[in-house]
């Protein structure tokens, strides 16, 4: 309609419901899914990220899904870069690309084309990061942050050590304020033609199916998933192991917490992660809420809804 290549995205807090309507979305229209999920790239770790099944695709094709080593570090330059090339093969078989997944900032990143700079790194620099996380805590790791970038302080948690340390990295590389570069960077007009989906429901329900699909993964045996990876030499420092589910069986697992301690732990780091995507939908412009409960949570009347939305802007 644009000028602009087509492309369909359905994101939401985790536990809302993407997996299945997606899916059902896909099958109706021939439809290929790129998954935005961080975690679901690793190789091994199914039970904790929820990962989709073989059966539950059901014959739809899927990319960015078992696609990475567990010692492999993976980020939005790392999403954007290999996102891109799965839309090029799902347009050469003349379908639509349909990017599905709740990771925010994976998605803006591809809509928008937005650039990373080339600093860096600086292991020498980051490597003593990691030992001031490991020493003095993550809390005093952001507390460094606080005082050279307190915008960025405020939207990364101190848990996540990761990003943290890759805020303080670009600051000490360029100068500047990593939350600056990327407020300019999520102005840019999308570089495609895009239905942007976001699904939701009561909080309170969400936060119910959190901890009910917390229980069915221990009853799946996480615990024993953990313990395999550990044992295969998987360091539990390593990025991979820093998505929920996994830091949280590391303590229990070596003796430190009890089980219930390392569950509550699990529903609680999950629910915080759901509150914090919503936050961030409320900030996106230009994507279609798509509320369950308007819905009566009926999928025919989701799917009728989205491809209302997509032929609206010239995409069936």
């Amino acid at each position: 309609m644009n000028g602009k290549p087509p492309l369909i995205i359905l994101s939401g807090p985790t536990a809302v419901g993407k997996t299945s309507l997606s899916v059902e979305f896909a099958r109706m229209h021939e439809l290929e899914i790129i998954s935005a999920d961080s975690a679901q790239v690793y190789k091994g770790m199914d039970i904790g990220t929820a990962k989709i099944t073989e059966d539950e695709k059901r014959g739809v094709p899927h990319y960015l899904i078992d696609v990475c080593e567990r010692d492999e570090d993976y980020s939005a330059f790392r999403f954007s870069e290999m996102a891109r090339d799965a839309i090029t093969q799902i347009s050469s078989h003349g379908r639509i690309p349909f990017v599905v997944g709740g990771t925010g900032f994976y998605i803006q990143a591809l809509l928008k084309g937005i650039e990373f700079d080339d600093e860096g790194p600086d292991e020498e620099y980051r490597e003593s990061l990691e030992k001031i996380a490991e020493e003095s805590g993550c809390e005093y790791l952001h507390d460094m942050l606080k005082e050279v970038d307190e915008e960025s302080a405020l939207r990364i948690p101190p848990q996540n050590i990761k990003r943290v340390i890759r805020a303080l990295e670009y600051n000490h590389l360029t100068g500047r304020k990593i939350s600056d570069h990327n407020d300019n960077e999520s102005v840019k007009e999308p570089v495609y033609n895009a239905a942007y989906f976001v699904l939701t429901d009561d909080r309170e329900l969400i936060y119910s199916r959190i901890d009910k699909r917390v229980d069915e993964m221990i009853a799946a045996g996480l615990e024993k998933e953990v313990r395999s990876i550990l044992e295969s030499g998987t360091s539990p420092d390593c990025v991979s192991m820093q998505a929920i589910g996994y830091k949280e069986m590391v303590p229990y697992i070596r003796g430190v917490i009890s089980l219930d301690e390392a569950v509550y732990q699990i529903k609680l780091r999950t629910r915080h992660f759901a509150k914090r995507q919503l936050t961030w939908y409320k900030r996106e412009p230009d994507v279609i809420m798509m509320d369950r409960r308007e819905f009566n949570g009926d999928t025919d009347a989701m799917i009728g809804f989205m491809s209302d939305e997509c032929k609206k802007r010239g995409l069936f």
